[in-house]
């Protein structure tokens, strides 16, 4: 009799420029909800220092040549693309056992945060293969000698080791960061749900967006990759802080001072206010949300909320209001439409999250749900990894132990009892740090003292009341634009925030030298850098003209009393210091009556300004305005403005500029400098 032909997909890896399969016995990858096999995992023998090689020769350098803006671009067609295949995904997405719900965050999530991060460095970022950070440090009183930090991307390769819990954000919430940065990546999924990120890569591959080796992917084992690691590459991984630690401290990873970024499962807590009893809204919003963080993805999130802290008084009624609100969740086959919670990612998982249960008994009680049935709208409660929601009651909270170190990382939530704020944000602490808190409370000393108390030990601190309802995103959404990580338990690692993890990437070098060569580097101008004056107001240049250090030095303009009274007048603003010539003199800062510090900003513009049509499309926006020195009747002004920094627009027919301007009087003190963004055409007269 013949042996049943298998016809689950083998998955391979991505490796220099080719997909492969690895050299070994494969292993089954079986869907959640049904127990059918789904693809074969395996990457044994595959050359994993190739692979490094290759990001580090072919990745890196492609990548290098591009700006950040043609970066944002790449990013932004891919995440288009993706889009585009988006249901594909969906189809398989079920087989992780997630619902249609839980696979838009993990999905749709990912893809906007890709786009998120394109939009971001078009917007925040120059067109520039380098960022300077922060503001030049002058070295010598004569300008001859300065400082100025910058951002270069790293020369190595990001390992991303990820999750099975979200197979597509989890990559490209990292990936995103990692490309705007110009440095390539190696991706390895957790192989419980591999076959939906390897399913991703091959469309991000097809499209042909990305230059060479700038993503490869490893399905299976990563094998001895992190024995080929140097200083120039970057590890992250997320998750369980054990396995965490273990590749922290791999000898290669120690010895070359790899840049290792964790983010690990942690204890969340969510804490319910005192003033939010029963019957208010906060009770009820705080009653949905933990109800929802223990029944999406299963509760298979490491930001889902693991122990709810309550005030004594309240706990009563909290737990017959959530008990109610979890008998009502549909369990069931992921793909149906009335299925609200699908089931863990493996039967090997939902026996981890039952042991850690039996571990939670020790110490709480179990007040709803049963782990050992499971009641089903639909599906085969012996072949998928199907658990009910169960929450249990620890009364003594202080002198426990498990409720504050075991994770069951499924549907569980433990109620955890307090008296004062500082019982509750103690009780939070015992968690030993921890990717997010939350607090539901119309109390506004309350949620102050308890960020103030909570902030050290977590990531992000979510407040949640009746204003915020309707728009809040939740306590276990990280955004693209907010820090994901924490201290401790968390990893101590930071993800997202914007720009912030962009630089995560990078390396940053102080440059020291001479203001006209620092400049060069850079490609921003500063005091002491070379300037030209050719006789033509920078103002008439477009972009194809204008460089660095153009500058004008203006007529200077007397300002007189009259001037100060008619701009009081004319704008509203008759603060004393403007009116009152006693009462100026009585000020310390001032020695008699003062113009106005817009009237300085305005009388500038009136100076440097061409008046006529050119190739200045627009300003936009003043940065880092002081006020330096005071300007009194009688005082004349003179602007010098400098051409500090060109950032064209990939796509448009213009871009931005930077000016330093500089407001003087007749004594050479500087009284106000700032920066003037304009846009700025390309060509001018425009084509």
């Amino acid at each position: 009799m013949n042996a049943p032909v298998n016809t689950a997909r083998q998955l391979e890896s991505y490796i220099a420029g080719d997909w492969v399969r690895g050299a070994g016995k494969a292993v089954p990858l079986l869907d959640a909800a049904t127990g059918a096999e789904v693809a074969l995992i395996d990457a044994s023998g595959l050359d994993m220092k190739r692979a490094l090689n290759h990001g580090r020769e072919e990745g890196g350098p492609a990548l290098r040549k591009l700006s950040f803006h043609e970066r944002a671009l790449m990013l932004k067609a891919l995440g288009q693309a993706l889009m585009e295949a988006k249901e594909e995904f969906y189809a398989l997405s079920t087989a992780t056992g997630a619902t249609r719900t839980d696979s838009w965050i993990d999905i749709e999530g990912g893809i906007g945060t890709l786009l998120s991060y394109a939009s971001k460095g078009r917007r925040e970022l120059p067109n520039t293969r380098a960022l300077v950070d922060g503001e030049v440090e002058p070295l010598s009183r004569d300008n001859t000698f300065s400082g100025q930090h910058i951002l270069t991307p790293l020369e190595g390769v990001a390992i991303h080791i990820n999750a099975f819990n979200f197979p597509c954000w989890g990559m490209l919430e990292k990936l995103a960061p990692t490309l705007l940065a110009g440095m390539p990546a190696i991706v390895k999924p957790a192989s419980q749900t591999a076959y939906l990120t390897e399913l991703m890569v091959r469309r991000i591959i097809a499209t042909g967006i990305l230059p060479a080796g700038a993503l490869q992917l490893i399905s299976g084992s990563v094998g001895d990759l992190l024995d080929h690691v140097d200083c120039q590459d970057v590890v992250t991984f997320t998750g369980s802080a054990a396995t965490g630690r273990r590749l922290r401290t791999h000898k290669a990873i120690v010895e070359n001072s790899v840049r290792f970024t964790m983010e690990a499962d942690s204890l969340n807590a969510a804490i319910l206010g005192p003033d939010a009893v029963a019957g208010t809204e906060e009770f009820d919003l705080f009653v949905k949300e933990v109800a929802r963080e223990m029944t999406v993805k299963a509760g298979q999130k490491c930001t889902a909320i693991r122990r709810v802290i309550a005030p004594r008084a309240t706990v009563e009624p909290l737990i017959k209001a959530l008990g109610e609100r979890l008998a009502k969740t549909a369990i069931g086959n992921p793909g149906e439409e009335a299925t609200w919670m699908g089931p863990l990612a493996s039967l090997a998982q939902r026996d981890e999250v039952r042991a850690r249960i039996a571990d939670l008994q020790g110490e709480a009680e179990i007040v709803a749900g049963d782990p050992a049935r499971a009641d089903l709208t639909s599906g085969d409660a012996e072949a998928g990894a199907f658990l009910s929601p169960v929450l249990l009651y620890c009364d003594k909270p202080g002198g426990a132990k498990a409720v504050h170190d075991v994770e069951a990382f499924g549907p569980v939530s433990t109620i955890i009892p307090y008296e004062t704020l500082e019982e509750a944000a103690e009780l939070a602490r015992r968690g030993k740090g921890s990717l997010v808190a939350s607090v539901f409370t119309n109390d506004a000393a309350f949620a102050r003292e308890a960020v103030q108390a909570l902030g050290p030990w977590h990531g992000r601190v979510m407040l949640g009341n009746r204003v915020s309802a309707k728009s809040s995103t939740g306590h276990g959404s990280p955004l693209p634009v907010l820090v994901h990580g924490g201290p401790g338990r968390a990893g101590g690692g930071e993800e997202l925030g914007g720009m912030r993890s962009v630089k995560h990437y990078m390396q940053r070098t102080a440059v020291q030298g001479a203001p006209w060569l620092l400049s060069e580097v850079t490609g921003r101008w500063m005091p002491g850098a070379k300037t030209r004056r050719d006789g033509i107001h920078p103002f008439r240049k477009s972009l194809a003209e204008l460089e660095i250090g153009d500058q004008l030095v203006t007529a200077s303009r007397v300002v007189t009393l009259e001037d100060i009274e008619h701009f009081a007048h004319f704008t509203g603003d008759t603060f004393y210091a403007h009116m009152d010539e006693e009462a100026a003199k009585a000020n310390p800062f001032f020695d008699g009556r003062v113009a106005h510090g817009y009237l300085i900003v305005s009388f500038a513009a009136g100076l440097f300004v061409d008046p006529a049509p050119g190739p200045v499309l627009a300003n936009y926006g003043v940065d880092a305005l002081r006020f330096l020195t005071p300007v009194n009747p009688g005082d004349a002004l003179q602007v010098t403005l400098t051409c500090k920094q060109i950032s064209p627009r990939e796509t448009e027919s213009y871009g931005e500029v930077r000016w330093d301007c500089a407001v003087s009087n007749q004594d050479a003190q500087l009284v106000a400098q700032y920066d003037v963004l304009t846009m700025v055409a390309k060509n001018w007269p425009a084509a």
